[in-house]
Order: C-alpha cells, then structure tokens, then sequence
C-alpha cells in the first residue's frame, strides 16, 4: 500500500515553500536549444497568443488593467467585504494540508447529490490518504429548511470524517453593495447566463473559503465519480511539478472538475470569477485565467481521474453538458529512428523501447544528462504521449528523475532536433500526457526525448514510448 501521508510535512515546507505574484511567468515558450546556447543574459522567449475565450468582451488592454488590479488587490478588498459564511458542520482549524477538494452543491429537481457526491470521494480514498486532504462542501442554496437538513445528514452520516477534521460544511453567500459590473448588474439576457452568474457567484465563495485550507485546491462539481486511489495520483503528479512554474493541472477531460490549482491564486480567481458576469461558461473563465498568469498550454494528464454521472434537467444539459473524455485507441507509433548516449547492454538496442511489441530497452547507471530520443521521419501533429519506465506493479528499474521533450526542427542524417520544449516531468517513473498546441501553431513535431535528469546507481528499464497522432482533416472536422 503506498503510504503518502509521511510525505505531508515536507510537502508544506519544500514543495510550495514560495510565494507566487500573478505577473510570474511561466515558461511554457522556453526552449533548450541542442546545437547553440542562449546568449549570456538572454530572457526566455515567451510566447503568447491573443484570447480565445472571452473573444470581444475583453479587449488586451483591458485584461492588463485586470491583471494589474488582481495583482494590487484593489478589486479583491471590496469583494472580500460582501462574502459571508455560516459553518454547517465540521470544525475548522489551523492545518496546511496538500490538497483542498471543494465541491459547490445546492438543492436539485430530485434531491441532493450531496450524500452522493461526498460517500465515493472518501470511499475511492483508502488508507491514510484522508488524513492528507480537507473535503470542503459549500451550500449555496436559500432554502433553510434544506440547508439544515442537509447540514444534518452530513453531520451524521459522516460523522468520523467530520471529528477527524476532514469534511467541512459551509454556506456562503454574496451580501453588500453589488460591485460595478459585477454579477448582480447581470441582465441575463440568454438562457445560460442566469446559471453562469450563480455558478461563479457559488465556485467565488468556495474558493475564497479554501485559500488558506491547504497548499492546492481541487475543483469538484457535484455528481461527479472518482477512480480509487485519486489522491495518489495528484500527489505524485504535484510532486513530480514542485520544481516547475504551472498555474493548472488537469487530471480530466471534464470541463471543470478534476483541476489542480494552487491555493495561492484562488482570491484572484476568486476576484476574476465575480468580475465576468454575462454567459461566459465559468470553465472558460478558468481557462483564460490560466492564459492570464501565462500558462499557453493546459496540461493535461491521462487516465482520467473523475467522470460525470449525468445531468437531472434540460437546462442543466443545455447549459453544463456533460463531456465525454476523448478515446485514442491504439498508438500510432510512426516510423522513426531512436538514438542513446545511454550503455547499451547485451543485445538490446534503443529501438526497442518504441517497437509495438513487449521488447524494451535496457541500460545501467544513467547519468545525468543522458538521453533517449525518437526522431520522426517527417513532422508529425502528435496529440498524445505516454512514456513508461521500470518493471512490474512495483515499477522496479524506473526513471528517478527525468522530463519528456518536445523537439523541432530535424537535424540531418536523424540526429536529433535543434530545439526542445518541455513536456512534463515523470510521474514515478511514467508520463501519460496530452500534447497541446497553441492557436494558429502550424509547427509539428520530429523529436520525443527522454531526458536524465539525475545520475540513478541502478538499472533503468525503458518499456514504451508511444505516441498518437492526428490527421489535419481529422483535426478541422
């Protein structure tokens, strides 16, 4: 059984040691070039693209005065001042836990979701890994009558949870003066834009509450199924990240649940969620305000971690449709040549750890450094990578510490590419990882490198390489 909660405490103190200012840039346009180095005192390229979000609404101009406002808390004061909150169950006290799961709920057609939402998060939690999460239910609903009941049953049917200080209940509301342009001044002229407001109004109040709950914040919807063992797989994958810049993890295709940020941001976003009140989905709010703090891309991990169970009315399936998480099927493993400064032993040789049968690739004692690349014959539009390393359930033989890369521009006679961009970090010796691409990049890909990134006193199995990729009709239609 892996035991994570040992790693809580060095989790707070080395993991989000810092703090983070919302103008930080995040270099998701750096590339490391393998023929040339940067010039002595050169900044990171950074590429930015124009909104695909909000489109017209917010022009550039005024997104940097957004950005400006956030970041001086001008805007965050006022809002700070009309959210109030009464405690429904649970207690709350001083902890710093690694993950906040925040799920907004209110009364439906044909009842809460609540009961069913909260049984299977704790239940796909085994072992100690509660002890390393705060649940945070926020009741957003009018109803008295169904708040206190509500309140009841979960005070009662998660009673054990609620004692150990792991499930706390909350109703926020939004009280005082409306701020200019913000949601009350709504007009709601569309069929959606009256669920829109209440869905930022309800998300603002639970992420403010949680700010200060826990270093990152997971972002629920009610009625929404979690695979087992959830928590391990935001923990390694947040491990994996302690070292590099990002804004938002995903760890679904679901529009908005299954999204990691930090806690740091959440009074920003909170701010950014009260301020765009017309029929804008708020998960495209959250997209743009990962576009904001200059994270181009979204990562995206695979093997989704959360489904949704469906949806109780028209307007809900007209407005909040639920998402199917895309199929790739089989990898498509394109001819390509694959080239290592690693030892070769015996009679292994690199290619085997891209062929699509069970060979793989074998070497000892990598150092730091070394690598492992698969060079396309011609340019691919790769939309999906897994890389997978080490033997058996235990991964035994896996990569330490290392990154996938993306590589352009094909050097001659296969050698490799002449610049590289990261992918992401190994997640305990593996990456599953969507690969995304900015609007209007034309640009394919020639080179997927596995990089060392620590000398490793051990054998390293290199099991497969894959990769999926898409046709330019496939992606237009």
């Amino acid at each position: 059984m892996l035991i994570i909660c040992h790693y809580c405490c060095w989790i707070r103190s080395s993991l989000w040691g810092g703090t983070r200012s919302l103008g930080r840039q995040v270099n998701w346009g750096v590339t490391r070039r393998r023929v040339s180095k940067a010039a002595p005192g050169s900044s990171p390229r950074l590429r930015i693209h124009r909104s695909r979000v909000l489109g017209d609404t917010v022009t550039q101009k005024e997104k940097k005065k957004i950005l400006g406002q956030l970041n001086q808390e001008q805007i965050g004061s006022e809002i700070k001042n009309r959210l109030e909150y009464k405690f429904l169950a649970g207690s709350l006290q001083p902890r710093s836990e690694l993950l906040t799961v925040g799920v907004s709920s209110a009364q439906q057609p044909h009842g809460s979701r609540l009961r069913n939402t909260l049984r299977p998060l704790f239940q796909a939690s085994s072992g100690p890994e509660p002890e390393c999460i705060v649940v945070l239910a926020s009741l957003s609903d009018s109803d008295s009558e169904w708040l206190s009941q509500t309140a009841a049953n979960i005070s009662d049917l998660f009673r054990a949870h609620t004692e150990a200080q792991q499930l706390l209940a909350v109703r926020g509301r939004l009280g005082g003066p409306p701020v200019p342009g913000g949601l009350h001044n709504a007009s709601h002229s569309s069929p959606c834009e009256a669920p829109y407001s209440r869905q930022k109004a309800d998300y603002a109040l639970l992420m403010h509450f949680a700010a200060n709950l826990s270093e990152n914040f997971l972002m629920l919807e009610d009625w929404v199924h979690r695979v087992p063992r959830f928590i391990s797989t935001v923990y390694w994958a947040l491990s994996a990240w302690k070292e590099l810049p990002w804004v938002t993890l995903e760890f679904s295709s679901l529009s908005f649940s299954g999204k990691v940020s930090h806690s740091s941001d959440l009074p920003r976003l909170t701010s950014f969620f009260l301020l765009f009140h017309k029929d804008t989905p708020t998960h495209l709010l959250l997209s743009e305000f990962r576009l904001l703090l200059a994270q181009n891309v979204p990562v995206r991990f695979g093997s989704s971690a959360f489904y949704h169970m469906g949806n109780d009315s028209v307007l809900e399936n007209t407005c909040f449709p639920a998402e199917k998480g895309k199929v790739f099927g089989e990898r498509d493993n394109v001819t390509a040549s694959v080239r290592t400064d690693m030892v070769t032993v015996l009679n292994d040789v690199p290619q085997y750890a891209y062929t699509l049968n069970k060979e793989s690739f074998a070497t000892l004692s990598p150092v730091k450094g070394n690598h492992l690349t698969v060079v396309l014959e011609k340019p691919q539009k790769v939309i999906w990578i897994e890389v997978l390393t080490g033997s058996g359930k235990q991964r035994q033989y896996k990569l330490e510490q290392g990154q996938v890369e993306l590589g352009y521009g094909p050097l001659e006679d296969f050698k490799g590419c002449a610049r590289y961009m990261l992918l992401g970090p190994m997640v305990a010796g593996h990456l599953d990882q969507m690969v995304s691409y900015e609007e209007g990049s034309v640009e394919e890909l020639s080179c997927i490198q596995l990089l060392v990134l620590a000398p490793q006193e051990s054998w390293l199995l290199i099991r497969q390489i894959k990769a999926w990729i898409t046709e330019d009709e496939e992606e237009e239609s």
